[in-house]
């Protein structure tokens, strides 16, 4: 499991606590619960994210290269 999801797996085990020892409807168990909506769209966002081709690889590289030339219309 990655360093995310064991993040979250934390944070959720935090969540029910604390919603067990506040209430449901404490600003404490509100919180806690946020941290988690909050740790699951990182997790999304980074499962998003395209690693880079060879060619957007070279134009990083070589951003001043023929390839990577980009033209205005």
């Amino acid at each position: 499991m990655s360093n995310i999801q064991n993040k979250i797996q934390e944070e959720l085990e935090s969540a029910r606590e604390a919603c067990d020892t506040t209430g449901a409807d404490s600003k404490e168990c509100a919180a806690a619960w946020d941290a988690v909506e909050e740790l699951q769209a990182e997790a999304s966002h980074q499962r998003e994210e395209k690693p880079k081709n060879s060619l957007e690889q070279f134009c990083d590289d070589n951003p001043d290269a023929a390839e990577c030339r980009v033209y205005d219309d």
